[in-house]
């Protein structure tokens, strides 16, 4: 540039070469071009709350299902489908004629037995002293001995008979084991009720209910390592706040706990399952619906947290740019951790003090690290109108 210069020495440039001509500074130079804008924010730290959210779905907190513990015709249902049952309410009733009949058989078995052992003892009482007097024999004696005995035996026998005669009777009333929501009926009067093996109906107790989800093992895997890392910090015993979001995106209006998390693995899903237990008095949560948990109590303690704009990627990674005491750009490699509110949690690459530029990243992408830089305390508009004034290189303070 100089040799043309030189050479042109003396006459008028043309404009493209004086143009070329102006915009040279000093031999081996940058040009003269001034600083770069940019807006920092200094880096602090701070406990940062973590929730976590999952899909899930509603379970009654005990869901039972009712069965007739006898078998016969099914001769009245005694409840509203649907409605709410008390424990030990009738449920259905079982036709208990042939079990009456069954307890006046036994009845009259245990009036024989008892009349077999009265007279089973009056021998055995009086061959005891014959014996003595060689009147009979020890083996007479001893039949007699044993024939009390099995008389009591049986007497025992038919007393059983007769309490199971009983309860077959009570049996025949079939009753809600605990209080809850009944189901619809599944077996209609006049059916022939074989049992246990047969269903009748089932009731669900819905306060409290049982909000059921999944716990991805990549996600129990990460929290797990945060953890031993000292950089998560878990409610007591694990007891996560749970709130519920419904299927109309409305947000449940009580709160409840998590109660169980399984140490298992479902081989299918990847995951572990979890539950919350949430109170229910007004039957606002019905058993099966989808709902959205999310689960709060979670502490991130001192915390690194800067802009989610202030941090950019390349193929090796996340960086941010930082500015120095010289007021100099600096790139500098970080390890980004999860979101919170608009920002990214930083595991390291820079520490408390830094100043973290936010606006103006795009300017220094473009240009070498350790150019000076403008430092300002607000954000520069889009035109560079309306920005408050830039602090000089060196004269800018670390808050």
């Amino acid at each position: 540039m100089n040799k043309l210069l030189r050479f042109l020495r003396g006459g008028a440039l043309p404009p493209s070469l004086a143009l070329l001509a102006a915009g040279c500074g000093p031999a081996g130079g940058p040009p003269p071009f001034p600083p770069p804008v940019v807006s920092v924010t200094t880096v602090e730290t701070r406990d940062v709350p973590v929730t976590y959210e999952y899909v899930a779905q509603t379970a009654g907190f005990r869901e039972v299902e009712v069965r007739a513990r006898v078998s016969g015709i099914l001769l009245k249902r005694n409840f509203r489908e649907g409605g709410v049952v008390k424990k030990g309410e009738s449920l259905f009733t079982i036709d208990p004629e042939p079990f009456r009949v069954a307890l006046a058989r036994s009845e009259a078995d245990l009036g024989i037995a008892e009349a077999r052992l009265a007279q089973a003892k009056r021998e055995a009482a009086r061959l005891r002293p014959v014996l003595e007097s060689k009147a009979v024999s020890q083996k007479e004696l001893d039949d007699a001995v044993s024939a009390e005995q099995v008389a009591e035996a049986e007497l025992k026998s038919a007393r059983a008979r007769v309490n199971e005669a009983k309860l077959n009777i009570e049996y025949t009333r079939v009753e809600s084991p605990i209080t809850g929501i009944a189901s619809r009926a599944v077996a209609s009067e006049g059916t022939l009720v074989s049992g246990p093996s047969v269903l009748l109906t089932t009731v669900t107790q819905t306060d409290p209910m049982y909000v059921i989800f999944g716990i991805p093992d990549r996600e129990r895997l990460a929290i797990r390592r945060d953890v031993e890392a000292g950089r998560l910090k878990l409610p007591e015993h694990g007891r996560f706040k749970a709130t519920l979001k419904l299927a109309d995106g409305s947000v449940y209006s009580r709160t409840g706990v998590l109660s169980f998390t399984d140490v298992r693995v479902n081989a299918q899903t990847g995951t572990s399952e979890a539950r919350a237990e949430l109170p229910n008095p007004d039957g606002v949560l019905n058993a099966g619906e989808f709902v959205r948990i999310t689960l709060e109590g979670a502490v991130r303690p001192a915390a690194t947290v800067v802009p989610q704009r202030a941090v950019m990627e390349s193929p090796k990674g996340k960086y941010v740019y930082i500015v120095d005491a010289e007021n100099k750009s600096q790139i500098r490699p970080v390890e980004a951790g999860d979101w919170t509110g608009d920002g990214w949690i930083i595991n390291s690459g820079i520490q408390r003090g830094d100043r973290v530029v936010v606006e103006g990243v795009v300017k220094l992408s473009l240009m070498p690290p350790g150019v000076p830089v403008q430092v300002t305390d607000g954000v520069p508009s889009a035109d560079g109108k309306g920005a408050p004034a830039a602090k000089k290189p060196g004269t800018d303070k670390k808050t």
